[in-house]
């Protein structure tokens, strides 16, 4: 499976709690630039899954709008505070399918891409706003499972 890892756009600094964050006019744009890199480069997941969060729900609308004809599908497990064991369980899930992509938060996604890289320490990896990551899983999600394809921030897309 090759896996997407994409961190939500920017968000609100305030508002009245943690998960209702929404994009800003900045991160519309991120996440529409990325929307435009991935059909650019034919990146077209075959499934789009994010964090039911706001500000990820709406980075995932915003790139599967520039892809076309894919809908994303909100995960609970993806939300703030995502165990990087438990997503690689809940990925299995998705083995059937070619490529897949996760919109997330950090550290969270940090964690999930070094465990699946097998860099032990799952805090090492700093995934900024709007940062895509390719990972090639070999079989199953599993730590140290996956090659790095690319680590890409928005701003060279």
């Amino acid at each position: 499976m090759l896996l997407y890892l994409l961190r939500h756009a920017e968000a609100e600094v305030l508002a009245s709690r943690d998960y209702e964050r929404r994009l800003t006019d900045k991160g519309r744009v991120q996440a529409g630039r990325v929307g435009k890199f991935c059909r650019q480069h034919k990146i077209r997941p075959d499934v789009l899954l994010s964090s039911p969060v706001v500000r990820a729900a709406e980075t995932a609308g915003l790139v599967a709008s520039e892809l076309g004809k894919i809908e994303p599908v909100e995960v609970p497990w993806a939300a703030c505070g995502m165990d990087p064991w438990r997503a690689m369980e809940e990925l299995q899930a998705y083995g059937k399918f070619a490529s897949v992509m996760l919109v997330g938060h950090q550290p969270d996604l940090g964690g999930l891409a070094a465990a699946l890289l097998g860099m032990g320490d799952v805090g090492k990896l700093h995934v900024r706003k709007a940062l895509l990551i390719a990972i090639d899983v070999h079989g199953r999600p599993a730590p140290d499972a996956g090659a790095l394809e690319f680590f890409l921030p928005v701003k060279l897309m």
